[in-house]
């Protein structure tokens, strides 16, 4: 938004320079981006008046002017095609400093110049060459041609946030100063236009929810060729418009004023009354842009017997529009509710200044004001018989008190503002208020769309007193100590100790292809279809994840298509369970729950390549072995069970104690196949929260006696699992056995058929002497007696 100084000056003229007055603006909310002079900078320039022109001896283009700057008559060589005796034109005297040139005394082709008459280029006003810039006629000669011209004037250009459509108006950016400076507003007067006929145009207004209030005047006998005056195109080109013709700019500089939206129709193109509708499908409109556009039931259309005529709010009619053979107007100013035109424009793929601010809030009490204001301006210019003001009410808005505690304000601005000064700042803004019980009770007026809370009225009173009068505190947080269970860890932990086994973390979306869900879901899921988006990014990320197994394939799938050899990767990230029992809380909400899971995947050689060590690829027990390294001390066990994204035969379900927290497992062949991967990679995915919680290490005296070990080969039935032979020794074994592990397994020569060889590893220690054979020897017969009782396991022979 630009405005002229002069232009709002003449509204409220507060005791500050310029700039100061930007910054005060600046300050209360209202941004002045920029704040630049109208002109370039130039100084020695003066009126001047030609009194006499006459033909060049000695070059056929140039002439020679006598012309008068103030008490001075001087001789000026001039190659201007439009120069003639009387007119009044900027000249350069010898000194002068334009811009990029510094005027000197000098002879062209022989005839002395004491200065030089200048174009708009010369003065750096435009790249107009093609003639002297010609000076208003009531110019004094020898004045300052800055004066003259207006270039003493500044541009604000306001960068307005979209809230404060109230200041999309030069009187609206007055109002503003008026209440931040404290000083008076003087805005227009506006004084009813009296009718000198009868004539009417009818108007009805069919959607009152979009079109609330239209007044509009019939004006005959207009002379629509008359020239814009000078006073006029000059703010309106400031203000960033340019001249069209006489009746346009007359809208334009109402709206620029007043913030009021106009349109001029031909009166004699109209076909029967103007009718304000919701436009209907399939209906066509060829607007002012020369662009087709086609509207439906959700555009605000202004039409007439013919059909569609214009846009309501937005842009008028090519087929109703005044041009220069117009002899009979008429004058329309609306209210367009906000949310009836809001969008609707950039569906178009254009914008309009009217469009602009209807989808912001226009004042709709000013209608009445546009109209006489506007008839008043074309009256002036371009004549004409008005006939009376029709103004026909169907909806307006309603504006609901707002109520604003004194001492809420007073700590959200972090000031004691005094209440006296608050109703202060409420009667600058126009506001109505009243004060009862430590409490204002406050009512915006009708160009305010942004009062709705009592935050908005805060955020007023703190802008009046002025933001630069708040101090500045740092924020004060008390150092206090969380209480954090020793046992707990952090998720972090299982970071760590994932990167120190050379895996790489990765983060993925938590929106996922539905594909994913079907091929890798969870057994124990509840079999429900994953949690569809509403509004996705993308069409093939349009579900919320149920499992981290997805993504990690897909990673995988990517590095591998990338020649990446050994592939190494861990997800820490939450996935999302329909759950009807959920109660709301840090990892549910709404029948939903948002579990943390610690998934990670291997691909590729077990190992980095390395001169001594064969290849081989990465296996099952390798990826168990890493989650048993990031889950220690809690010792998980596994349990053979089937997942539908893992090999039937290398899966297992991983549980602590005696609950399930994960899966560990080897893709699927057919899923490989699905994927396009060579190998297939191992995976596990395990629940974070129930790992966080880890028994505390117990301090215990390593014993100073030598460890005795004893080897146990025995035979066992080809289904017993190993890990329910750990079980049992742990539940039965004798005191002094310390550690036993798994040595080997075998099948083949010499094992029957329907048996596997076990071979174990004893080691045994008693803490206050030093065992005997006889002691070690007993102890390992107690477990071969065990384990043939438990699981009818025999010594291999």
């Amino acid at each position: 938004m630009l405005i002229p100084e002069t232009w709002l000056r003449s509204f409220c003229d507060p005791a500050l320079p310029g700039r100061a007055l930007a910054d005060k603006l600046t300050m209360a909310g209202v941004e002045v981006e920029t704040y630049e002079p109208v002109g370039p900078s130039f100084s020695g320039v003066v009126v001047s008046e030609v009194l006499a022109v006459e033909k060049h001896p000695n070059a056929d283009k140039l002439t020679v002017c006598k012309v008068k700057a103030g008490k001075d008559t001087l001789q000026v060589v001039c190659g201007a095609p439009n120069v003639r005796v009387g007119m009044k034109a900027p000249l350069a005297k010898v000194g002068a400093k334009l811009p990029g040139l510094e005027i000197k005394a000098t002879s062209l082709r022989g005839v002395e110049s004491q200065g030089m008459l200048c174009s708009a280029r010369d003065l750096g006003l435009s790249t107009d060459h093609s003639g002297l810039l010609e000076l208003p006629g009531n110019a004094k000669p020898g004045s300052d041609a800055r004066t003259a011209l207006g270039l003493d004037d500044h541009i604000l250009t306001l960068k307005l946030t979209p809230n404060r459509a109230d200041c999309l108006s030069v009187l609206g950016v007055a109002r503003e100063v008026a209440a931040v400076t404290k000083s008076k507003l003087k805005p227009v007067e506006i004084k009813a236009v009296s009718a000198k006929s009868k004539a009417k145009h009818a108007v009805k207004l069919a959607s009152p929810e979009g079109c609330g209030r239209f007044a509009g005047r019939v004006i005959r006998g207009v002379d629509a060729s008359a020239k814009t005056p000078a006073w006029m195109r000059e703010r309106l080109e400031r203000a960033g418009q340019r001249s069209i013709s006489a009746l346009v700019d007359v809208t334009n500089y109402v709206m620029l004023e007043l913030g009021r939206p106009l349109h001029v129709y031909d009166l004699d193109k109209l076909r029967g009354p103007i009718v304000v509708r919701w436009g209907r499908k399939g209906e066509k409109v060829l607007l002012l842009n020369e662009q087709e556009v086609e509207v439906d039931e959700q555009v605000l259309c202004i039409t007439d017997d013919s059909g569609v005529i214009g846009l309501g709010g937005i842009m008028g009619g090519e087929s109703t529009k005044a041009d220069e053979n117009t002899k009979n107007v008429f004058l329309e100013s609306a209210f367009f509710y906000p949310d009836a035109i809001a969008g609707r424009a950039r569906r178009y793929n254009f914008a309009s200044d009217a469009s602009h601010r209807f989808e912001r809030g226009v004042d709709f009490k000013n209608n009445v004001d546009g109209i006489e204001r506007a008839t008043r301006l074309i009256l002036d210019m371009c004549g004409g018989e008005p006939g009376p003001t029709v103004d026909t009410v169907a909806r307006l808005p309603k504006r609901k008190p707002v109520a604003m505690r004194v001492a809420r304000a007073q700590k959200l601005i972090g000031v004691p503002v005094p209440a006296k000064e608050m109703a202060s700042a409420f009667s600058r803004l126009g506001f109505e208020s009243s004060f009862k019980k430590n409490s204002f009770t406050v009512k915006a007026p009708s160009y305010r769309f942004d009062i709705a809370i009592e935050e908005d009225l805060i955020e007023e009173v703190a802008r009046l007193y002025g933001f630069e009068r708040i101090a500045a505190h740092p924020p004060r947080v008390a150092a206090t100590m969380l209480k954090v269970p020793e046992a707990q860890r952090s998720p972090h932990l299982f970071r760590e100790r994932l990167a120190a086994a050379d895996y790489r973390e990765v983060i993925n979306f938590s929106f996922v292809e539905p594909q994913w869900e079907n091929d890798f879901g969870r057994p124990d899921s509840s079999g429900e279809a994953p949690i569809r988006l509403l509004n996705p990014i993308v069409s093939q990320q349009s579900v919320m994840r149920t499992s981290l197994i997805g993504s990690l394939i897909s990673k995988i799938q990517y590095n591998h298509a990338r020649k990446v050899p050994r592939i190494r990767i861990f997800e820490v990230g939450r996935v999302f369970l329909r759950d009807a029992g959920a109660k709301d809380g840090p990892l549910s909400v709404g029948g939903l729950r948002q579990p943390m899971r610690i998934g990670a995947a291997a691909y590729g050689p077990a190992l980095r390549e390395q001169w001594d060590t064969p290849p081989r690829p990465v296996d099952f027990f390798d990826v168990k072995s890493d989650l048993e390294s990031v889950l220690a001390p809690l010792a998980p066990r596994f349990e053979p069970a089937a997942h539908p994204a893992f090999h039937p035969g290398r899966s297992a379900r991983v549980l602590v104690g005696v609950t399930p927290v994960g899966w560990i497992g080897e893709l699927h062949p057919k899923w490989q196949e699905k994927y396009e991967l060579p190998q297939a990679p191992v995976l596990f995915e395990v629940d974070a929260e129930p790992l966080q919680m880890a028994p505390l290490p117990s301090p215990v005296i390593p014993p100073d006696f030598p460890i005795v070990v004893r080897d146990i080969s025995m035979l066992f039935p080809l289904e017993t699992p190993v890990q329910a032979i750990f079980d049992a020794i742990e539940a039965e074994k004798p005191a002094i056995v310390r550690v036993v592990t798994l040595l080997s397994l075998f099948r083949g020569q010499g094992v029957p058929a329907d048996r596997k060889s076990l071979a174990f590893r004893v080691v045994m220690q008693h803490t206050e002497r030093t065992l005997t054979d006889a002691e070690a020897d007993a102890a390992r017969d107690a477990l071969v007696a065990l384990l043939g009782r438990k699981f009818a396991a025999s010594l291999r022979t």
